[in-house]
């Protein structure tokens, strides 16, 4: 019934909301009811991350390693590894750009904009926070801890062109 993200997210204020309208109201009510607060707390937070993303209206939503990440001049963000010989303050291109917003209008790829670039500054190789990897069986005295750190390049936007 919600299958957007934003809308996973508000569950319990949905669970909550339906029982306060349902002790007043038969189920369609009470439906219909969720599905409005649901709605204008959608459009809020799409609308916040939207209009605003970064610190100026233009913004561009890349594709690297297999991920999306929507940037703005100037931001800082972290990537999956982009490769071992790269050296602080080297410069990185990304020509992978799936929609380039410049505050007016949008221009959206099929699946990428071609000519579009998103030039950036590479800073540094750094790691992820610690996860811890369990595996157990019961009964047959099998136990095996494992860690991992994701290593991720983290680049600084200069450029949308």
């Amino acid at each position: 019934m919600y299958n957007h993200p934003a809308l996973m997210e508000e569950k319990t204020t949905i669970k909550k909301t339906t029982k306060k309208v349902t002790k007043k109201a038969t189920k369609k009510v009470a439906k219909k009811a969720t599905e409005k607060v649901v709605a204008k707390k959608v459009t809020k937070k799409i609308a916040k991350k939207t209009t605003n993303p970064g610190k100026g209206d233009e913004f561009a939503i890349i594709e690297t390693g297999g991920k999306q990440y929507m940037v703005s001049v100037g931001d800082i963000v972290d990537v999956e590894l982009l490769g071992s010989e790269l050296k602080d303050g080297d410069k990185v291109e990304f020509d992978k750009v799936v929609m380039v917003d410049n505050g007016k209008d949008t221009t959206i790829g099929m699946p990428y904009i071609e000519g579009a670039k998103v030039k950036a500054t590479y800073q540094a190789g750094i790691k992820g926070k610690k996860l811890t990897i369990v595996r157990y069986k019961a009964k047959s005295n099998r136990n095996r801890r494992i860690g991992h750190r994701q290593k991720y390049s983290q680049v600084k936007i200069e450029a949308l062109k």
